[in-house]
């Protein structure tokens, strides 16, 4: 009876074994589909000091803020360095009251461009982001070709707009914006963060690569470039209205309607210091990261399924598998134990390729549990399931 029982739960986990090597087989063939595309990806932006004439005064700049008083300093010196390609910095601001308004002031006194503008009380139906950058569109000179949302916690480096306007004329771009480079602090940032940033990339192709399918169009709002005629055309940031993830919303509408949106790699041109701690990235940035917003639920399920498959499982399936020994493993747990183990090897190897994105201006010991974050994967996977299953209900200080 004892070895009826045996050869019964070896054919149990025999059949698992098999279900689970289709399973992740399949997700295993659409990841390596996607990462192979950065083989061929464009290289990152580079600075360019100074702009084509014809660029002169060509964009205005749209800064959201809401109590960045801490945050935004940063922000408002790499702006005034970018030069003469900008005509304006509007920082839009919701009635903060931390002392944001009166800094902005006081960097206004030394630089015309800048401006402070109050924007009207967040009407019913709009989240406070996309109803801010609205308010700036719509505030701007009609005189500028370009629009730069740019958000309060980013560290713009001298020669950023004249290489992202000279990138969109060139390549024909209607939108685009960037992905930047990270600055990192604590412990558990770093073991964290890179984890839920594999995730987008597990997920989307990465940044510079060419010829995205419109639902699948990433996009970044953190540094996030459009013409003017194009916002006239979408009605400025109306439908992403009510979206968490308004910049992806709104990309995605863009490159439906037929307009050239692209996403590239700004980690020389701009960084973002986003969130101070473990403890606050897993809650603010897991909140939307799913972007449940900007998809389908089928699209946003399948998503999630894939992340589980690929970067969720891997791990603790690999030492599962060790524990259960591989002497004693029949054909298809074998194969599932070298299946697993090659997308452990396969999310250690992508550390090389997303180490530029961190920026290290010091040897920091925290900053080596960056080589440790692929052991963060099932906490990642966890908080985008979390995320997928309910709405968000506050953001940055407002309750929705």
């Amino acid at each position: 009876m004892d070895w009826s029982n045996n050869l019964g739960s070896a054919a149990v986990v025999g059949a698992g074994a098999w279900m689970l090597l289709l399973c992740q087989g399949a997700a295993t063939f659409i990841l390596l589909s996607r990462l192979i595309k950065g083989a061929v990806r464009r290289p990152p932006l580079t600075p360019l000091a100074n702009a084509d004439r014809s660029a002169v005064g060509s964009v205005s700049v749209v800064v959201p803020t809401l109590n960045e008083v801490d945050r935004i300093a940063p922000c408002l010196t790499g702006l005034g360095l970018q030069g003469d390609v900008v005509r304006e910095i509007l920082i839009v601001d919701s009635n903060s009251q931390d002392g944001t308004r009166e800094l902005v002031k006081e960097a206004g006194e030394t630089d015309s461009r800048l401006k402070l503008v109050t924007d009207d009380p967040l009407p019913a139906g709009w989240v406070g982001r996309p109803w801010a950058l609205n308010y700036g569109f719509l505030a701007s000179s009609p005189d500028s070709e370009w629009i730069l949302g740019i958000d309060a916690d980013t560290e713009p480096q001298p020669g950023l707009v004249a290489s992202l306007v000279a990138a969109a004329v060139a390549e024909g771009y209607d939108l685009v914006s960037l992905s930047p480079q990270f600055i990192l602090k604590y412990p558990g940032e770093w073991w964290l963060q890179p984890a839920l940033l594999m995730t987008l990339l597990y997920r989307f192709d990465s940044s510079g690569v060419r010829a995205q399918s419109p639902d699948r169009v990433m996009a970044n709002g953190q540094c996030f470039l459009c013409r003017r005629s194009v916002l006239v055309q979408l009605d400025g940031y109306t439908s992403a209205a009510t979206s968490f993830c308004d910049d992806v919303t709104l990309a995605r509408n863009a490159a439906r309607q037929g307009f050239k949106v692209g996403f590239l790699d700004g980690a020389k041109v701009i960084r973002v210091r986003m969130y101070a701690g473990m403890a606050e990235t897993w809650r603010e940035w897991g909140r939307s990261l799913d972007l449940k917003d900007a998809t389908t639920p089928a699209q946003l399920w399948s998503d999630v399924a894939l992340l589980v498959l690929v970067q969720g499982l891997p791990l603790p399936l690999s030492i599962a598998f060790g524990v259960w020994g591989w002497e004693h493993a029949s054909l298809s747990v074998r194969l599932a134990i070298d299946l697993n183990l090659f997308l452990v090897a396969i999310r250690f190897a992508l550390l090389l390729a997303v180490y530029p994105s961190y920026y290290r201006a010091r040897f920091s010991l925290a900053a080596g549990l960056f080589w440790l974050s692929p052991l963060a994967d099932p906490l990642a996977v966890f908080r985008i399931l979390l995320s997928a299953m309910k709405k968000p209900k506050q953001w940055r200080g407002r309750v929705y």
